[in-house]
């Protein structure tokens, strides 16, 4: 395979201001996401870093050696921007620089704690008869057994998904969440459609250890403890 890595890092971010290029443990966030991909084999002219921010494309040079080929559109770096359309572009850039590739990684610079070994593993679970790979934890909570909902006519509790008789959650389904760490998709399907609309994703499994994603400095706090010990 030949994978294209995109890691989006736009300026703009209300939880953690500046956070792709905050330093992590004194390391700009955004260059364990650039380290992970050199770790997993990918060669720097097939990583391509999305931004908007002369300040991000600055710290990305100078920390990692890794050149930005292009800045991103403003219209596509707003709160309301979607990943589907910051990833074609993307590829449109890839396509124009001439970048031969057959699958596409994203990597979002919020999942420091994601390894070269993760990317490579998720990659081969890849197979072009699939819509995506995509890196998921087991959820904090199990539709089975724990997690509930309110009834519209009375306001009562009952559980998400079956009949609320299970006892033990080790007796339930596994349920599993999107960490946001690793998503190694079809070039093909994401130009028909969304990710959220594939019918065919198969999970590659990560330990909670490893997967947070950072959106508040409380976030922020337990990724650097993590990283020290």
């Amino acid at each position: 395979m030949k994978p294209l890595y995109i890691i989006p890092a736009r300026g703009g971010s209300r939880g953690i201001p500046h956070k792709n290029i905050k330093l992590l443990d004194g390391k700009p966030l955004i260059a364990y996401s650039i380290e992970a991909a050199r770790e997993a084999g990918a060669p720097d002219s097939h990583i391509l870093v999305s931004t908007d921010d002369a300040e991000i494309v600055d710290t990305v040079t100078r920390s990692t050696g890794l050149p930005v080929r292009f800045m991103r559109p403003a219209q596509l770096a707003t709160d309301t921007a979607g990943s589907r359309e910051v990833i074609l572009h993307a590829m449109e850039m890839a396509d124009t620089l001439g970048i031969d590739y057959d699958v596409v990684v994203l990597l979002q610079p919020t999942s420091p704690l994601r390894t070269g070994a993760d990317i490579t593993a998720s990659l081969d679970l890849y197979t072009p008869a699939i819509d995506m790979v995509v890196s998921v934890t087991q959820a904090p909570c199990n539709p089975y057994y724990d997690c509930f909902e309110t009834d519209p006519a009375d306001g009562t509790l009952h559980v998400s998904k079956g009949d609320g008789l299970l006892t033990r959650r080790q007796d339930a389904p596994p349920a599993w969440v999107y960490n946001g760490a690793i998503y190694v998709i079809n070039p093909e399907s994401i130009k028909q459609l969304p990710l959220g609309a594939f019918p065919k994703r198969i999970p590659y499994v990560m330990p909670r250890e490893r997967s947070i994603d950072l959106d508040t400095p409380f976030d922020w706090t337990i990724a650097e403890m993590m990283i020290k010990q």
